[in-house]
């Protein structure tokens, strides 16, 4: 097995792990707090750090259904085609194309809870935090993967350039996105942070 697969299929099974326990943890807190509104989540550690009107806002359930439930059917996925390529499966290129389908429609959608996190809700949720984390870099690595072997079409030769580029330092475009995601959370939330020091 190549190295990249290798890797690759190491970040699916222990990123997927990370995903499902958070996503699992979130959706325990949220049942709690249906059956007791007074209930105050483990999450919550201050005004800023507070799970409680993350999940109790509209965003919490985008799709009609708590939010976490994506976590719970989806995270799993990654685990198994984690394990099924560190056992030696050979995926078809369809597998692949599914498989960026779906991780690219879970990377845009953290970034629309990131956003309404920030600058609708105004409280940050520790454990969906986590969830944004370890979906970056699934999505990244899998795109990067598809487009190194070309799963994703045919590559031209700038193409290959850039791609290959990428391939030799592929951890920089991921440390630009935390440490944006990270600005904009001291941004935001800078006043509360200088007042609880």
């Amino acid at each position: 097995m190549r190295t990249e697969t290798r890797n690759l299929a190491l970040l699916l099974l222990v990123g997927g792990s990370i995903g499902l326990a958070a996503s699992f943890t979130l959706m325990v807190e949220k049942v709690h707090l249906l059956t007791d509104p007074g209930y105050v989540p483990s999450c919550s550690v201050n005004a800023v750090l507070s799970c409680g009107p993350v999940m109790s806002s509209e965003q919490a359930a985008a799709f009609g259904f708590p939010n976490p439930l994506l976590g719970i059917a989806g995270f799993p996925l990654l685990i198994a085609t984690g394990a099924a390529l560190l056992a030696g499966a050979q995926v078809r290129a369809w597998f692949w194309i599914g498989l960026q389908a779906g991780v690219t429609a879970g990377f845009a959608f953290v970034h629309w809870l990131i956003y309404q996190t920030l600058y609708e809700i105004g409280a940050l949720c520790p454990y969906c935090m986590v969830v944004w984390a370890v979906t970056a870099p699934v999505f990244w690595f899998v795109t990067l993967h598809n487009l190194r072997t070309s799963v994703v079409g045919k590559a031209g030769n700038r193409r290959s350039t850039w791609v290959s580029a990428l391939a030799t330092v592929p951890a920089v475009p991921l440390v630009v996105w935390y440490l944006t995601v990270f600005c904009l959370v001291v941004i935001r939330f800078w006043d509360e942070f200088v007042s609880m020091a």
